[in-house]
């Protein structure tokens, strides 16, 4: 049997086929669920033209985690596809230039206020606008590094994260009296948008090239989508607000 069958999951940061989220909404459709996807702006028409490439192509609805207004919107446009979610997908960051790399200690809180919204509250306000159709046996996953070290040129998008796996701890204490479960994939680098947008990354990525045990492949997000769609399924239902590595065995090693 299917993983996900008879499951609707809603899947954010939809951009371009080789990031996270594309990959994770192409494995859960091919494992049973029924995908819609979330953008926003002028980028929700990249979302679209993309969502054509799934192997079903699937509804987006609109939802920008830097409006408020959206949060409220949210279940009302998803009503228009499912009156259900069994599993949200977050795949939400974004860091301006000023605040990541030689910019961390100059940085001013305009700018790193940014990150900490989009990297780290976005997961909150997109499982709140999403909550009036989650019931017991929900999953909420989201996507982070092992933001328990400070990796070169990462700055401020890195303390975002770590403010970001707060978040999902949070999450996890106040949804599991209702049987939802909420956890992050510490993932090694995958080339996408927000990746590339990171000047020095080569830096990070050829760490993972490297060490990792098992190898690493940052042109290849199957391994780290596999690892979400995973927590999607009933098969992990005592696990939440935890962080599961997909990252080779990176994390586990010194050198």
């Amino acid at each position: 049997m299917s993983l996900l069958a008879g499951k609707t999951v809603l899947v954010s940061g939809v951009f371009t086929e080789s990031s996270i989220a594309f990959r994770s909404a192409a494995i859960a459709q091919e494992q049973g669920a029924t995908v819609i996807l979330s953008g926003f702006g002028r980028r929700r028409r990249i979302t679209e033209a993309v969502a054509r490439r799934l192997p079903t192509t699937a509804p987006v609805v609109e939802f920008d985690a830097e409006e408020p207004a959206d949060v409220g919107l949210l279940a009302g446009r998803l009503r228009e596809h499912t009156d259900r979610l069994d599993g949200v997908v977050h795949c939400i960051s974004a860091s301006l230039p000023s605040v990541v790399g030689d910019g961390f200690s100059d940085a001013e809180w305009d700018d790193v206020a940014h990150s900490f919204r989009v990297s780290a509250y976005s997961l909150q306000s997109l499982v709140r606008g999403a909550d009036p159709l989650l019931g017991a046996g929900a999953s909420v996953v989201g996507c982070t590094l092992d933001a328990s070290r400070a990796w070169p040129v990462y700055g401020w998008a890195g303390v975002a994260k770590a403010a970001y796996e707060s978040v999902n701890r949070y999450l996890a204490l106040h949804l599991g009296p209702r049987g939802i479960r909420t956890n992050l994939v510490a993932a090694g680098p995958v080339d996408s948008f927000t990746m590339r947008a990171i000047e020095g990354i080569d830096q990070v990525n050829g760490l993972w090239e490297d060490r990792a045990p098992l190898a690493w492949d940052r042109t290849d997000a199957t391994p780290v989508a596999r690892t979400v769609v995973a927590l999607l399924s009933d098969w992990l239902p005592a696990t939440t607000g935890s962080i599961i590595h997909a990252d080779g065995g990176f994390h586990a090693v010194e050198y």
